[in-house]
């Protein structure tokens, strides 16, 4: 025992044998006082807690993925005698992740769609859209297609979302798939809607707040509304850059992207700041138009859109301040 615990132990109205304990800490610990320390925990804490919650945001968004995910298959496992019978065994499932995902959107961002009048009831049509850090605004636009009109959108993702452990059956369940270009083709053949973002994963890493369209030479999506004879229609949602950012410009994470093709920069964020999807004009089909000035014709459109509805550069404490501001106007 130390010399500072017995005399500690031998003062009349030390406080006890816990104070005196306290006293021993501190000498083994080299501190000077432990009230000292613990302010010193506390002021940790006050600072790096704002920097893990816009860490642990988009995890959230994740675990509600999983969790739809669980629905799916407790939905499957409960109907699947009916599966043999019914054509039409998960729309049951897709209203009710709909409703769920459209509540989430109306709640954290006050989601707003702006157009959606130019959504055709029936037949196909070829949405193009902006890829934010994470397209949670494209989760809400499908959310409200399907409620609103009734359609379910057919989408195209990368390859990698395929290899996430988990997804395959709500990718299946929503009609999600990887290319190739017959396969777009097929399903605007039969009438559907569907769903391409040019940029993909490298505008949702590399973009950033002055929102630049990273789709390069890419006419593929051009294309196939050629070949289906299907209208283009542009989207583009406010502010989805401030939602969520991506750390994927820092060159540790670009090199791996453009190395190895892998998409493993940290995205960060899910502040509550407003979201406004806007859909433009449809671009008719045109026989006499060429891939490449359809491409160029529907990234000026959706260049258009952004540079009418986003402050450039964005930034998220003023989209922040904007959407609470509006919101007391309106109280």
């Amino acid at each position: 025992m130390s010399d500072g615990f017995y005399s500690c132990m031998k003062e009349p109205g030390s406080g006890g044998y816990l104070s005196c304990l306290s006293v021993l800490c501190e000498e083994w610990l080299g501190l000077g006082s432990l009230e000292d320390y613990l302010s010193y925990l506390d002021y940790l804490v006050w600072v790096f807690t704002p920097l893990a919650v816009v860490f642990i945001l988009p995890l959230f968004i994740l675990l509600l993925l999983y969790l739809s995910i669980l629905f799916l298959h407790v939905y499957k496992f409960k109907n699947e005698l009916r599966e043999a019978y019914s054509n039409n065994l998960w729309d049951g499932a897709r209203k009710t992740l709909a409703t769920l995902w459209d509540g989430h959107g109306a709640i954290w961002h006050g989601y707003e769609i702006h157009g959606l009048e130019k959504i055709p009831d029936n037949g196909p049509a070829l949405i193009v859209y902006y890829h934010g850090a994470i397209p949670i605004d494209y989760y809400y636009f499908l959310a409200k297609v399907l409620l609103h009109k009734g359609r379910t959108c057919h989408s195209v993702a990368d390859y990698f979302l395929f290899k996430v452990p988990g997804f395959r059956l709500l990718l299946e369940v929503f009609s999600v798939f990887h290319g190739p270009r017959e396969e777009c083709v097929r399903a605007l053949q039969s009438g559907h809607l569907l769903a391409i973002s040019p940029g993909g994963v490298r505008e949702a890493l590399f973009s950033d707040e002055t929102y630049p369209l990273l789709w390069g030479r890419r006419q593929g999506f051009a294309q196939v509304a050629i070949d289906s004879q299907a209208p283009i229609i542009p989207m583009f949602t406010q502010n989805v850059r401030e939602g969520f950012r991506s750390l994927g410009n820092l060159r540790p994470f670009r090199w791996v992207y453009e190395r190895f093709r892998i998409p493993v920069a940290p995205v960060y964020g899910g502040f509550p700041v407003k979201f406004r999807t806007y859909l433009g004009d449809p671009i008719p089909y045109d026989p006499n138009i060429t891939a490449a000035e359809l491409a160029d014709k529907a990234q000026r459109a959706v260049q258009s859109l952004i540079t009418r509805h986003q402050r450039i550069p964005g930034n998220v404490l003023r989209a922040l301040l904007e959407r609470f501001h509006r919101r007391c106007k309106e109280e």
